[in-house]
């Protein structure tokens, strides 16, 4: 199994388009997770990174990434549209699709829950590992905070991540659990929460997020970043509102990626 993880990559990297930012540089790689099923991610890598972080979109999540590392679907998620100004911090970055049994609708949705998205999301881990040799970290932001969570919850050790990140949580949900329903007693890693005080969105009031850190209380170490401000157009729980953290991404990323290294 190991060694066919590393054959397909290679010919992934051959099938890509690479790009260079200044010293980052971009690819696109398939991994192999379940049977006849693999996970595709844009992957910056910077020189010498500090940690990785893995960004789930929010949304229904189905980038639908194309070879050259561009996205048919949630080009302005606000992980999506950061990425580089992750990588820019000093940070491996991996943006994760839905996976190849996925790639149409209603893609994430009503996975993001799911043990094949764990499946998924082990073996993203354990190759972003492989190839930094540094912390790996999930990040999600919106409905991304449900997956992010939820493998968090289920993959601990070697096989888990290091440390998450949770951006515009969603505390409540009507269609399924939400983030502090989840058994967050199990974390044993540092959990970062960021959230906009403004956040319109029914989903992710910031009055709901003191139970969420409350529930994070066997977390070795756990903060709040919270933010006001910016920009806020557009359907409240979309990426240009404040949900999205519209004009404040550099102070969030940055504010972010300062905790992430500090660990």
């Amino acid at each position: 199994m190991h060694r066919t993880v590393k054959i397909c990559v290679s010919l992934s990297f051959l099938a890509c388009t690479t790009h260079a930012y200044g010293q980052i540089v971009q690819k696109v790689v398939d991994i192999p997770t379940r049977p006849g099923v693999s996970q595709r991610m844009v992957v910056l890598s910077p020189p010498n990174p500090g940690a990785a972080v893995i960004l789930f979109a929010g949304g229904h999540g189905g980038l639908q990434i194309f070879p050259n590392g561009s996205v048919k679907w949630g080009g302005g998620n606000f992980l999506v549209r950061t990425r580089q100004l992750f990588a820019d911090q000093g940070l491996l970055v991996a943006v994760v699709d839905a996976p190849s049994d996925r790639q149409s609708p209603p893609y994430l949705s009503g996975f993001r829950q799911r043990p094949e998205h764990v499946a998924d999301i082990k073996a993203a881990i354990a190759w972003v590992r492989e190839q930094a040799k540094v912390p790996v970290w999930l990040v999600g932001t919106s409905r991304g905070t449900q997956s992010a969570a939820y493998v968090a919850t289920e993959l601990n050790g070697s096989d888990g991540p290091d440390g998450l990140v949770l951006s515009s949580t969603i505390l409540t949900d009507d269609k399924g659990r939400p983030v502090p329903a989840m058994p967050l007693g199990k974390l044993r890693i540092p959990v970062l929460v960021v959230h906009h005080e403004q956040d319109g969105c029914g989903h992710c009031s910031f009055s709901d997020v003191p139970s969420l850190m409350e529930k994070l209380g066997s977390a070795p170490k756990k903060q709040l970043l919270s933010f006001k401000g910016g920009g806020n157009r557009g359907d409240p729980c979309e990426a240009f509102a404040y949900h999205g953290f519209n004009g404040l991404e550099r102070d969030v990323v940055g504010q972010t990626a300062t905790w992430i290294l500090a660990k």
